[in-house]
C-alpha cells in the first residue's frame, strides 16, 4: 500500500478533489427524504399546491446540482488512476529491465506481462471505484443512520442494529474472498503461459499435428481458472442477497416502530417515509460498497502480486565502475593484458543441483578470435551469457581488460561487447530502426557497411526499399538465415570491441556462411571475436579454440593442434566430414 500511496501522491490536487465532490453530492443526497417528509406533512396533508411545486423544485435543483458533481468527481477520480496505472506500469517496465537472466528466468515472462497488463489495470480499477465510493458510501450510510435519528430516536433503532450487522458480513466475505483471489490470478498466469507458449509455438504444434492434445490442455487450465472463478464468485455473490435481507429486516422493523409512534401521535406520516428513505438509502450504498469490497479484494491481491516484482532485488545492479570510452583493444588492453581471461570459472543455474560450467580457464589477447565448440548442452551459450554480464560466475573470475567483470557496471561492459544470441530476434519497424539498435548515430555508410560485412546487403537491396525496408512483427516477413544476418550486421554497426557470435549463423548454407566468417575476419582486426558454433568449418581458422563437453574444457588449442590429439575434437570433425570438406573447398 506504500508503494500505491506513493503514486497516488504524485497528483494530490485531482486524487482529494474526487472524494471531494462525492462527499458534496452525497450531502445533497442526504437532505431528498426530508424534503419528500414535508412534502408529504405540509403540502399533501394541508392541500398546498404551490408548497408542492416549490418542494418539488428543490428536488429537480438537488437532483441537477448533486448530478454535476457526481460527473466532476467521476472525472478526477478517472484522471488519478489512470495518472496512477501509468506511471505503476511505466516505473514496473523500467524495473523488470534492471533483472538480470536469473530473475527473468525464476518469474517467469509470462508472469511478467500478465503482471505488467492485467494486475495493475485491477489496481488502476480498484483505485477508480475506490476514490468514487469509498468515502461517499460510509458518509452516506452514517449520515443516513444520524439523520434518522434526528427524525426519530425510538423510530431509528433498527438502523444501529442493521449497520453493524451488514459491516460485519461486508468484512468477513473479504476476509475469505481476498486469498482466493490471489488463487485465481495464479492460474491466469498458467492460461496466459498456455496461449503464449501455443502462439509462439503454432508452427511446431501443426508440424507434428497437436492441436488436439493442446486443444485439451488449454481447455484443462480454463476449465481450472473457471472453476476458482465460480467458486471465489458463489462467495462474493452473497453479498448482495446478505444485504437485501438485513436492510429489508430493517425496514419492517422501521415500519413496526414507526407505525406504533404514529398511532400515538409521536410521528408523522412523512417522517415514517423519509426513516425508510434512509434505510433504503443505506441498502443501495451498501451494496455499492459490496461490490466495491469485491473490486477491492481483487485490486489489492493484484497490487500484492505487483509488488512482488518490485520487491524483487536484481543480483547484477547497474553499479560499478565504467570501462572508459574507447578504453577496448588498443588502449586498454595493451599489448599484455587479455581482452577477456576466464579464471577457473565455474556456473550454476538457480536451483540447479549440478553445475552448468566447471573449471573453465583461457585468455583472449585483443584481436584474437576464439573458437567454441561442443555438443549440445555442453554450455556453451552459458559461456557466451558470462561475458557481457547476463548471469554472474558462481566461482572463479572473468576479467574484461583486466578488470573483474564483477567491479564493472553491466550497462558499460555491454557498450564494448556485441553479441549475436542463438535465436535471432528482430523488432517491428524498420530495418534502418532495427540496426540503430547497434549504435544510434550510426550514419547509412555505416549501417552499409554492417549490411555487406554480415552478407545481408545482397538480400536488403533485392527488397528494393532499402534502409526503409519493413520489419514486421518478429521478422515474420523475412527467413531464418535472412535474421540471421540482420543481427549479425546490427551487432557490427556499434563497432564493439568484443563481438560473440553465439551460433548465430546455423541457418546459412556453407557457402554463405563461410563468405562471413571470411568478412568478418578482414573487417574486425582490432576486434576480440568468439565464434560459438557446432559447426567444424566455421571455427576451424580460429587462433585458438575451446572444446566443451558436459560443461567442462577437455580440449584448448588450434585446429590443427586439438585434430592430433583430442579424440573429443576428433570424433566432432569426423562426424562433420562433409561439412569440413566443404568449407576447405570454399
Amino acid at each position: 500500500m506504500k508503494r500505491l500511496l506513493r503514486y497516488v501522491r504524485a497528483h494530490p490536487f485531482i486524487t482529494v478533489m474526487a472524494p471531494l465532490f462525492k462527499m458534496l453530492e452525497a450531502t445533497f443526497e442526504l437532505f431528498v427524504p426530508l424534503v419528500v417528509a414535508r412534502m408529504i406533512d405540509v403540502g399533501i396533508a394541508e392541500h398546498d399546491g404551490p408548497y408542492l411545486l416549490r418542494m418539488g423544485a428543490l428536488l429537480i435543483l438537488l437532483g441537477i446540482v448533486g448530478f454535476a458533481f457526481s460527473l466532476t468527481a467521476q472525472y478526477f477520480a478517472a484522471k488519478s488512476a489512470v495518472s496512477v496505472g501509468r506511471a505503476m506500469r511505466s516505473d514496473l517496465f523500467a524495473h523488470i529491465n534492471t533483472f538480470s537472466y536469473r530473475e527473468i528466468d525464476a518469474i517467469g515472462t509470462s508472469t511478467l506481462i500478465n503482471r505488467m497488463t492485467n494486475d495493475i489495470n485491477q489496481v488502476q480499477n480498484g483505485l477508480n471505484m475506490f476514490l468514487r465510493l469509498f468515502l461517499r458510501s460510509p458518509f452516506v450510510v452514517f449520515g443516513a443512520m444520524i439523520m434518522a435519528f434526528t427524525v426519530d430516536v425510538r423510530a431509528a433503532i433498527p438502523f444501529a442494529v442493521a449497520i453493524p450487522a451488514l459491516l460485519a458480513v461486508v468484512f468477513a466475505i473479504l476476509l475469505v474472498s481476498m486469498p482466493l483471489y490471489q488463487n485465481v490470478q495464479k492460474q491466469l498466469d498458467q492460461v496466459l503461459l498456455t496461449t503464449r507458449e501455443n502462439l509462439l509455438g503454432i508452427r511446431v504444434v501443426r508440424a507434428f499435428a497437436r492441436q488436439e492434445e493442446e486443444k485439451d490442455r488449454f481447455r484443462q487450465e480454463t476449465d481450472g481458472l473457471y472453476q476458482k472463478q465460480i467458486f471465489v464468485g458463489k462467495i462474493s455473490a452473497l453479498l448482495n442477497p446478505l444485504t437485501y435481507v438485513i436492510i429489508n429486516l430493517g425496514i419492517i422493523a422501521v415500519l413496526y416502530f414507526g407505525g406504533r409512534q404514529v398511532d400515538a401521535g409521536n410521528l408523522s406520516q412523512g417522517e415514517v417515509i423519509a426513516l425508510i428513505n434512509y434505510m433504503s438509502q443505506i441498502l443501495t450504498e451498501l451494496v455499492k460498497l459490496a461490490n466495491l469490497i469485491i473490486l477491492l479484494s481483487r485490486a489489492l491481491a493484484s497490487m500484492k502480486r505487483v509488488n512482488a516484482v518490485f520487491d524483487v532485488i536484481p543480483s547484477i545492479p547497474d553499479t560499478g565502475e565504467a570501462i572508459p570510452h574507447g578504453e577496448g583493444a588498443e588502449s586498454a588492453g595493451g599489448e599484455d593484458v587479455p581482452a577477456v581471461a576466464f579464471e577457473n570459472v565455474s556456473f550454476a543455474y538457480a536451483g540447479a543441483q549440478k553445475e552448468t560450467l566447471h573449471g573453465i580457464s583461457f585468455t583472449v589477447m585483443p584481436g584474437e578470435t576464439l573458437g567454441i565448440i561442443g555438443g549440445t548442452g555442453s554450455g556453451k551459450s552459458t559461456l557466451a551469457n558470462l561475458i557481457p554480464r547476463f548471469y554472474d560466475c558462481t566461482a572463479g573470475t572473468i576479467r574484461l581488460f583486466g578488470e573483474d567483470v564483477r567491479t564493472l557496471r553491466p550497462s558499460s561492459i555491454r557498450r564494448h561487447v556485441g553479441i549475436v544470441p542463438q535465436k535471432a530476434t528482430v523488432f517491428s519497424g524498420s530495418l534502418e530502426d532495427n540496426l540503430r539498435w547497434g549504435k544510434e548515430d550510426a550514419t547509412d555508410e555505416e549501417l552499409y557497411r554492417a549490411l555487406d560485412i554480415s552478407q545481408a546487403r545482397e538480400f536488403v537491396d533485392g527488397k528494393g526499399e532499402g534502409l526503409a525496408l519493413p520489419i514486421q512483427q518478429g521478422g515474420s516477413n523475412l527467413s531464418g538465415g535472412q535474421k540471421q544476418r540482420l543481427t549479425i550486421a546490427r551487432a557490427l554497426v556499434g563497432q564493439p570491441d568484443i563481438l560473440i557470435l553465439d551460433d548465430s549463423a546455423s541457418a546459412l548454407d556453407f557457402a554463405t556462411d563461410a563468405k562471413l566468417r571470411k568478412a568478418i575476419r578482414e573487417s574486425t582486426e582490432n576486434m576480440t571475436v568468439f565464434i560459438i558454433s557446432q559447426r567444424v568449418s566455421a571455427i576451424r581458422n580460429a587462433d585458438h579454440i575451446l572444446v566443451l563437453d558436459d560443461g567442462q574444457p577437455v580440449g584448448y588449442g588450434t585446429h590443427r593442434e586439438l585434430l592430433e590429439t583430442n579424440h573429443i575434437y576428433q570424433e566432432i570433425c569426423s562426424s562433420q566430414h562433409v561439412g569440413k570438406e566443404a568449407a576447405e573447398h570454399a
